[in-house]
């Protein structure tokens, strides 16, 4: 362990990263003092000015506690909140800036609930030793700057290595959580997790069970939504972490994928998540180039093929099917996404584009009617330029030809739908009759009958176009005639 002070010059580089909120911390600090409390910047905001980020949450601990902490940011801002009182912690805004300001810890857990049973400490030092990792156990005494690293986090970030200032076993213990954390660091940071961080993590794995599935959830959207996340995915498996919060994901190393061209379909998922990121929009770029990062195109890369194990089938002559994989996979993805609490919104997205990554490959000799592109628009919906980037993204054959087909038979896919859209408005395809002009012409009122010459009417749309009003009325007559309950009101 060490608390050697940084180089001068990286210490200016950190302090310029964090020049825009300088103002608000000098002054807290000096509010702070003058009231006779030590307050200091601590955790990832200090991680990422040393990292050349702009730190965009400002964390800051203190010996006040917490009555004493809502006086002084009280006087400083007049808008606070206590939500975290119990645990230390009081909030307040001034302007733009937020903070966050807890008292000195020494959390001990319950190791059943991963509740902490609250005790205030007395030093910045025994506060950063109940913290997750090294490199987040760096501190900026306030207002003077003076930088605190007890446990060598400045040597860990140089080294792109992740430790936790105490044993592993014993951090791991208190917060079982910090394990998922890891694994987000190493999609977020580039970190690798140290060699007994590994072991730890592996045999502590099952201790994930007492976390809640939302504090699962947002760390897993967290490490997907990084930079890269096929590294921190691929910890999660490597530790068993994964059989235990997506179970679905280890399991596809046991299988082979269809085309051979894989080492697995675990493999296959991976490639498939990295090119479906690749295939992003710019941040600030328009809805329809899909804005990265997206939390929905990636789900649904990372769990396209889900439905596979359940669904393999050893064929005469040594092949191996996979029939319907993707209905049964969806239903496996809404079900995975329903455990982890995942939004209703969301997890009926990505179960969507699961059922629809196949649907393409019936398009592969472009002979489909433009009925059939009709239905691939109109069932896609809003999903449907995700629907593209992942109907890429799951190319990953190594066979050049091919790949170079499949790239070509979806480009003239996307120029028959962009034909169609601008000349029937796809994206908001509709019978030709409303629901009032059906039930005028049948003499009906609303209810499952009508719904049925609705559905006739939309199909009768998507399969042959604009007809125009008058033959769609007539088209309806004769379906009408046909129907039970026409011919027993005659």
């Amino acid at each position: 362990m060490s608390d050697r002070q940084p180089p001068a010059a990286l210490l200016r580089e950190a302090v310029a990263q964090l020049a825009p909120v300088l103002p608000v911390l000098t002054d807290l600090g000096e509010r702070f003092a003058a009231a006779g409390h030590d307050l200091a910047l601590v955790g990832g905001p200090v991680r990422d000015a040393f990292l050349g980020r702009t730190p965009t949450d400002l964390d800051l601990t203190t010996s006040a506690r917490p009555e004493e902490t809502e006086a002084v940011l009280s006087a400083w801002s007049g808008t606070t909140w206590d939500m975290g009182r119990a645990f230390g912690t009081i909030g307040a805004r001034k302007g733009g800036t937020v903070v966050e300001v807890t008292t000195y810890r020494a959390d001990a857990y319950d190791g059943v609930t991963r509740k902490p049973v609250v005790a205030f400490g007395d030093s910045l030092e025994d506060d950063l030793v109940r913290r997750d990792f090294a490199c987040n156990a760096m501190a900026l005494r306030l207002p003077d700057l003076v930088f605190v690293d007890p446990h060598g986090g400045l040597d860990d970030l140089a080294a792109r290595v992740l430790r936790t200032p105490t044993t592993p076993e014993v951090s791991f213990g208190d917060d079982p959580l910090r394990m998922m954390r890891a694994a987000r660091f190493v999609a977020q940071l580039g970190f690798v997790p140290a060699p007994e961080v590994v072991t730890a993590m592996r045999e502590m794995a099952a201790s994930i069970d007492i976390v809640s599935a939302e504090r699962v959830r947002d760390e897993l959207v967290k490490l997907l939504l990084a930079d890269h996340p096929r590294a921190g995915l691929e910890l999660l498996v490597a530790t068993g972490l994964a059989a235990i919060v997506l179970p679905e994901l280890p399991a596809l190393q046991l299988e082979v994928d269809e085309h051979h061209r894989h080492k697995d379909v675990y493999e296959h998922s991976m490639t498939v998540l990295e090119q479906a990121i690749d295939l992003e929009g710019a941040a600030d770029g328009p809805p329809e180039s899909v804005p990265g990062p997206d939390l929905v195109l990636r789900l649904a890369a990372l769990l396209h093929d889900i439905g596979k194990p359940a669904t393999r089938r050893f064929e005469e002559g040594g092949g191996v099917s996979f029939h319907h994989h993707e209905v049964v996979g969806a239903k496996l993805a809404a079900k995975r996404m329903r455990a982890l609490r995942f939004d209703k919104e969301t997890t009926k997205a990505v179960a969507r584009l699961v059922e629809l990554h196949l649907r393409f490959h019936g398009y592969g000799d472009g002979q489909w009617s433009d009925s059939a592109v009709r239905r691939y628009v109109t069932d896609a919906g809003d999903l449907l330029p995700r629907l593209h980037r992942l109907t890429r993204a799951d190319c990953t054959t190594r066979n050049v030809k091919k790949a170079r087909r499949l790239s070509r038979a979806y480009d003239d896919l996307e120029v028959r739908i962009e034909r169609l859209t601008a000349a029937e408005e796809l994206k908001a395809v509709r019978p030709e009759l409303d629901g009032h002009a059906i039930a005028e012409v049948l003499g009906i009122r609303p209810g499952p009958v009508l719904g049925r010459a609705y559905a006739f009417l939309l199909a009768l749309r998507l399969d042959e176009g604009l007809l125009g009003p008058e033959v769609a009325r007539e088209r309806l007559l004769a379906w009408w005639a046909e129907q039970p309950e026409s011919r027993a009101a005659d």
